[in-house]
Formats: C-alpha cells, sequence, structure tokens
C-alpha cells in the first residue's frame, strides 16, 4: 500500500478505501476520481502544496471544484496555531514548484496525499468539510482514494479548519 494508508492503519482512522482505473487524459483528477467513484464534488477534495513569502511549505486540503484563495489562505497561517502550536506568519502564499512538492511530500502530482508524507506541513483543511460526514482524499496515487471523517483526518495531521476557498 502507500504512506496515506499505511499512516491511517497506523492511528486507526475510520476509514474505507476506493480504487478506479485513472484515465491519464482526464483534466482533473479529483473531479475525475468523484465521477468514477459516484458521489458529489463536494465530498471530494484535493491536496495543495504552498509556499510562504516566508519560505516555509504548507497544505490546503479543499473540495476539487473549488479554487484556493491564496489570500483566505495566508490569513488563515499567519491567524491559526498550525505547526507545532506557533503561528506561521505570512501575507502572501503562491502554488509550491512542483518539483518541491514532490520532494517534500513523496508523492507525484494528482496522487499527493495529506497523510503519510515525508515531512508533516502545516496543514489548514477547508471548512466546508466540517458539514461532511465523510470527505475523500487521495490515498496517495493517482486512482486511489480515503474516504475518512474530516474530523479524523484533521487530527492526525493537526490540522486546522478555516474558510479558504473563493465564494
Amino acid at each position: 500500500m502507500t504512506p496515506a494508508v499505511d499512516l491511517a492503519k497506523k492511528h486507526g482512522i475510520d476509514y474505507q478505501l476506493h480504487e478506479y482505473t485513472h484515465d491519464p487524459a482526464a483534466a482533473s483528477f479529483g473531479l475525475e476520481a468523484a465521477e468514477k467513484l459516484g458521489v458529489e464534488v463536494g465530498q471530494v477534495f484535493k491536496t495543495l502544496v504552498v509556499s510562504t513569502d516566508a519560505g516555509a511549505l504548507a497544505v490546503a486540503i479543499l473540495p476539487v471544484d473549488k479554487t484556493l484563495n491564496f489570500k483566505k489562505m495566508a490569513k488563515a497561517l499567519s491567524s491559526n496555531k498550525v505547526s507545532s502550536n506557533k503561528v506561521l506568519p505570512c501575507k502572501k502564499v503562491q502554488m509550491a514548484d512542483t518539483k518541491l512538492v514532490e520532494r517534500s511530500t513523496g508523492y507525484v502530482l494528482g496522487g499527493v496525499s495529506p497523510l503519510g508524507q515525508k515531512k508533516r506541513l502545516p496543514t489548514i483543511v477547508d471548512s466546508s468539510a466540517e458539514a461532511q460526514s465523510t470527505i475523500y482524499v487521495s490515498g496517495g496515487r493517482r486512482g486511489l482514494e480515503i474516504e475518512l471523517p474530516p474530523t479524523q483526518l484533521a487530527n492526525i495531521l493537526n490540522a486546522h479548519f478555516a474558510a479558504i476557498t473563493d465564494d
């Protein structure tokens, strides 16, 4: 299995694995997952890695049909105790370089899981997840999703909930 699944097992998370055949021609990995699994797009979440103006990396977990709002993400990182109970000060964030994402997480794009990353990064989960009993996140490779309660995901990652998408 993947490091994401291994971590879920290790921590006793209530999860289910869902596999599907990934189509390399798919325009969006997340929308493809929702369609092939037959679930609402608002229940499937993508994992994005951002770089702060201070040079730190952080993770944003948001619905696949939404766009990350960089200002809201920077504010969430600055206002929450997201890294070892310390505030991660930043005014701006941007998408992290692809190679840096793969090197720091251990996953390839389209299969970046918030679970089992090489290095634990400060993490913000979009507040819309709190309305769901379970959400789907990447299981660590394209075509593998982990369904789990968002509170358990946040607890294992020491993540915080905040509104981080465009309205």
